[in-house]
């Protein structure tokens, strides 16, 4: 059983949340490259998994979920963005909600650890389906590059 109200803390703290994933992000002396998952796109792509976070976790249109982290990886790709950042960027923001979520219990009472629990639980499956499509939909795109560079030689 999910926690309704972590998930609904979540989801109204949307904005919180990515600004302090995009915060995480810039402030990473290690990361090399473009970073434009920074920004419009990940702002956007954030906030509408987080405002509709109790859709996607109770079943919502997976293949939808597919098509839009497909589309995501395929936009990072032309952007140049390394994949793994942009991975990166995805496991940023499931941190960073788990970590919202637990700063505000109000009690760590057994029930509320264990709704905790089932919380991280389903976000690593839906975060799972994410990052799989993210990487499948790059990965088409620079399969779709490479071949139409081996023909433009």
């Amino acid at each position: 059983m999910i926690s309704s109200k972590l998930v609904h803390l979540i989801e109204s703290n949307s904005d919180l949340i990515v600004d302090r994933v995009i915060a995480r992000i810039q402030d990473n002396p290690d990361a090399t490259g473009p970073r434009t998952l920074v920004g419009v796109e990940l702002r956007e792509l954030g906030q509408d998994l987080l405002v509709n976070l109790g859709h996607w976790l109770t079943g919502g249109d997976k293949q939808e979920l597919r098509q839009r982290a497909e589309r995501l990886g395929a936009f990072c790709f032309s952007r140049d963005t390394p994949l793994h950042q942009a991975v990166r960027a995805l496991c940023l923001l499931r941190e960073t909600m788990l970590d919202f979520a637990e700063e505000h219990m109000l009690s760590f009472s057994s029930i509320e650890l264990y709704s905790e629990g089932q919380l991280n639980r389903r976000m690593g499956y839906f975060f799972d389906l994410l990052t799989t499509h993210l990487v499948l939909g790059y990965e088409r795109e620079l399969r779709a590059a490479m071949h139409d560079y081996s023909i433009a030689r």
